[in-house]
């Protein structure tokens, strides 16, 4: 009798200290949760982005340099992609979006170039970061990209970067139809105005495939069989050479849209 008179309160005891122990991990539970996931989040809807100009132009440029130099070979000047992965749109997109800077840094910094990975250095690195981010369509800001911004500022998939302005010698792509006139110098007529493009490193189309009122003397015509395409719709890249009262183009590329120009 004094035996169960002795034990039962240790029973209840017992049972106190398990639910007590049961609700701190309950507890500890939901605070892990909250800690991995609704932070993170309420982070990611109020924290720093890539569009909020997190690069300077100067740093970009000498990031473009340094690309050339020991990413171009791999990844194309356009960034479009070769031997090694396209850098922009949804490969881009994929590997990086939604995720913090550091891993777009880390990336470059320990794995490139192929040849000689972890190089470049930190500081070279980021200004790297700082040319995708243009080549991506983000705008530069105020103060440089630094290591230890990078954290807090979150990825977004790129944007399409704006062309550059038309001028005089500008690398540009138009679409017309091909003609000769009376002197037999070769004409693009109905020709859509010009779009600049980024280079001659550049294998994206960006100019669209409907006519226009404008008019291009094709200097070189000759060496992409012109009679061929005679009446053709043409679709034509190269440079634009602004002359008084006449228009013209030194072709890189030549490429038929339709046998007849008006499709």
């Amino acid at each position: 009798m004094n035996c169960d008179m002795r034990t039962e309160p240790r029973r209840h005891e017992d049972t106190r200290s398990t639910r007590i122990s049961f609700c701190t991990k309950q507890i500890f539970v939901i605070f892990v949760f909250l800690r991995a996931f609704v932070v993170p989040a309420q982070a990611q809807e109020t924290g720093k982005t890539v569009a909020d100009g997190v690069y300077t132009e100067a740093q970009a440029a000498r990031g473009a340099s340094a690309y050339e130099t020991s990413c171009a070979g791999c990844h194309r000047a356009d960034l479009g992609g070769g031997t090694g992965p396209a850098l922009k749109e949804q490969r881009f997109a994929r590997q990086f979006a939604d995720k913090d800077l550091r891993t777009l840094f880390a990336r470059i910094a320990t794995t490139m170039p192929r040849n000689a990975p972890g190089s470049l250095g930190d500081s070279v690195s980021l200004d790297i970061v700082a040319h995708l981010l243009k080549e991506n369509g983000f705008p530069a800001g105020a103060s440089e990209l630094s290591a230890s911004a990078l954290d807090g500022i979150r990825v977004l998939p790129g944007r399409p970067k704006p062309p550059p302005p038309v001028g005089d010698f500008s690398y540009v792509e138009v679409v017309g139809c091909l003609s000769a006139d009376a002197r037999h110098a070769w004409l693009l007529t109905k020709a859509s105005a010009p779009v600049s493009v980024s280079g001659r490193g550049s294998s994206e189309r960006t100019v669209a495939d409907a006519l226009g009122a404008e008019t291009y003397h094709l200097v070189d015509a000759l060496a992409y069989a012109p009679q061929s395409h005679v009446g053709q719709k043409l679709y034509v890249r190269g440079l634009l050479i602004r002359l008084p009262g006449e228009q013209r183009i030194t072709i890189s590329t030549l490429e038929p849209l339709a046998p007849r120009c008006g499709e």
